[in-house]
């Protein structure tokens, strides 16, 4: 209820705004549904994974800029995505200060359904970082040239028992996480970039966590490949020796008309003796990670409308460690406007 209502008085405020303003709004949803096989949960098909989000955005002035997400997750449960204002110097200089999406790698901004073309979000986000990672503070990017870049200070992440579940939006500790992405345009078609992030996870403030990343994206007007690779090193207390993960996913969509048929694969594998189920901070010892994990998938992607996208989506022979698990069929109607 409360974020809630702290949502709705931003919007009342944005959109109450006089109109030099110049209040913009926009939004999105998505809705899966999910065929496994007996054990999972979803064997006999199921609906679910209601996603919804608004925009709301504008300029104060030339200079003053501000931005406004919110997200929705099911019927009951509200998120902020974004929250942030800019003093924009210049295409070479933007200052943001509030919640952001943190840049890492290019997947963390742009993942929203309706911007990608696959369904199962990659293995670099969700088990090396938190999906959707967000952070408050102060986010500096711009362009320079071929140069795009991007450095921040945030609270940084949390110590949990995985590093997809350190998202956090107050400081744990007296270090501030910190980090950032340079990126190369070479042309009109090819974008490399490497990503940074080092912090203090946990509540003393001792034990350090470093991921680092690159990505890659080569597009054509009917060709898209693109992937993402990080690693992270993970410091634990003596006698513990240091946990490490690392994934990388690569993707490949084609264009005939409206239709993208799309290929995938995916790996990781992350080795932490300290954290794991079991983890309570700060000095509780898990059960300890070592796991590996695998994936491929093939798809197909129809633009039934520039903003309506209808995905079908088969994920198999996936590996969680040394067991193999069910195919999964994925099909998913995202729309945005």
């Amino acid at each position: 209820m409360k974020t809630r209502l702290i949502a709705a008085l931003l919007i009342a405020a944005a959109a109450a705004a006089p109109a030099p303003a110049q209040v913009r709004l926009g939004g999105y949803f998505s809705l899966d549904f999910l065929k496994g096989s007996a054990p999972d949960p979803y064997a006999g098909g199921s609906i679910q994974n209601l996603t919804a989000g608004l925009f709301v955005s504008g300029e104060f002035s030339p200079a003053f800029a501000y931005a406004l997400e919110i997200l929705a997750r099911s019927a009951t449960r509200f998120e902020i995505q974004q929250a942030w204002v800019a003093f924009r110097a210049s295409d070479s200089l933007q200052a943001r200060a509030g919640l952001f999406l943190v840049p890492f790698g290019k997947y963390n901004e742009s993942s929203r359904a309706f911007q990608t073309r696959l369904v199962e979000p990659p293995v670099t986000l969700g088990w090396l970082a938190p999906a959707n990672w967000r952070d408050l503070g102060v986010l500096i990017d711009g362009r320079i040239g071929p140069v795009v870049y991007a450095s921040y200070l945030g609270n940084g992440l949390a110590e949990a028992d995985r590093l997809g579940a350190g998202q956090q939006f107050a400081d744990n500790n007296g270090d501030k996480g910190r980090g950032g992405r340079i990126g190369i345009l070479w042309g009109q078609n090819l974008e490399v970039g490497a990503s940074y992030y080092a912090g203090r996870m946990d509540v003393e403030g001792t034990r350090n966590l470093t991921l680092k990343g690159l990505d890659a994206t080569w597009t054509t007007e009917n060709i898209r490949l693109a992937g993402e690779y990080a690693k992270a090193d993970i410091a634990n207390p003596a006698p513990f020796a240091a946990g490490t993960a690392e994934g990388w996913f690569v993707e490949l969509a084609l264009k005939f008309g409206g239709w993208s048929p799309i290929v995938a694969y995916q790996k990781g594998r992350y080795d932490d003796p300290f954290h794991g189920p079991g983890f309570a901070p700060p000095d509780v010892p898990g059960a300890g990670l070592s796991d590996r994990r695998s994936l491929w998938s093939v798809g197909l992607v129809y633009a039934l409308q520039p903003n309506v996208l209808l995905k079908g989506e088969y994920d198999f022979d996936v590996r969680d460690a040394s067991t193999r698990r069910n195919p999964v069929l994925r099909l998913q109607a995202a729309v945005h406007f």
